[in-house]
């Protein structure tokens, strides 16, 4: 089999599809930003330590890590990009959730979560282009499919950062105006994300079936060295179970959604790494599942849910 055709793929968007996908980014980080409030910026005075060591682990750890797999396994330059696109994303708000089923600290991880949605909407592209940069094969493929680095940079920043700016002003001046927006807004973003991801699968059903056997490996290991990365973080600079627990669905669960609308409207869809970040999107709900079904294992059988609570904010 020609190992070299997953490469080759490209998915072909009209310009219609391509504004579409631009608009559907923007509604995504304002439906986000909805739900975002001041007071969640608050626990940065009093809690600068673990905040500190939670955006140091998503912003700086999982992109290493993920450098290290590629450079381990070297897989073909358009997995490695989506691997790298994952891991430049910022944490989902599906890890506020895992973190509640897992008795976590959820104040920790919505607080986590806020600062890197914040951080990732004014640096996201620049966080990509400076990561790809120091791979080889994903520069080199930068290079290739003439990616205009300063529009990219430009766009995409305002694209995310003007909704997100909008969102967050909204939901401080008229929270109640905010919260009833949200609850319309948010399962529609999750739609159309949900709708993408399928599209997505199902019109490569044929590469995802011949290829299948060489994406897996690497959505499967990369999903796991990010839920490991946050328990080796949370083990060496946090205090209690609560926030650890929150720290490691807070790097291990990733906003792919977002990763796969970047990959489509500004990467020229590149088939390989679609099917990455579109396999990701749905894996991690696995492997989120998985994790959280260990913790209440442990809590059943080794200790008292109540110990884990006992400072709430891992200080």
């Amino acid at each position: 089999m020609d190992t070299s055709a997953i490469n080759d793929a490209v998915i072909t968007l009209e310009p219609g599809t391509q504004l579409a996908l631009a608009i559907s980014l923007a509604f995504t980080m304002f439906t986000v930003a909805l739900g975002l409030k001041t007071d969640d910026f608050s626990f940065l005075k009093s809690h600068k330590r673990s905040v500190a060591y939670g955006l140091a682990a998503q912003i700086i750890g999982l992109p290493l890590i993920t450098l290290a797999l590629l450079w381990a396994f070297n897989p073909m330059a358009g997995i490695a990009l989506g691997m790298l696109i994952v891991a430049c994303c910022p944490g989902g708000n599906v890890s506020n959730l895992f973190t509640r089923l897992s008795r976590g600290d959820v104040a920790y991880s919505v607080s986590l979560t806020t600062c890197s949605s914040v951080f990732s909407a004014a640096v996201l592209p620049v966080m990509i282009l400076f990561w790809t940069s120091l791979y080889a094969p994903t520069r080199n493929l930068v290079e290739a499919i003439h990616l205009d680095r300063t529009a990219f940079a430009l766009n995409t920043s305002l694209t995310l950062l003007l909704p997100l700016v909008a969102g967050i002003g909204l939901s401080h001046k008229w929270p109640s105006l905010a919260h009833r927006l949200q609850k319309l807004f948010l399962p529609l973003a999750v739609l159309i994300i949900a709708v993408i991801i399928v599209l997505g699968l199902w019109s490569n059903m044929g590469l995802l079936q011949d290829f299948g056997s060489q994406i897996m490996p690497f959505v499967v290991l990369h999903n796991a060295s990010a839920f490991a990365l946050g328990a080796i973080i949370g083990l060496l600079g946090l205090r209690t179970k609560a926030s650890k627990r929150a720290l490691v669905f807070e790097i291990g669960i990733q906003n792919s959604g977002l990763g796969l609308l970047i990959m489509l409207s500004q990467f020229g869809g590149l088939g390989s790494g679609a099917m990455i970040i579109a396999t990701w999107g749905i894996w991690h709900f696995v492997g989120g599942f998985a994790v959280t079904g260990l913790y209440r294992l442990a809590d059943r059988f080794i200790q008292s849910p109540s110990k884990l609570q006992e400072d709430p904010y891992g200080l």
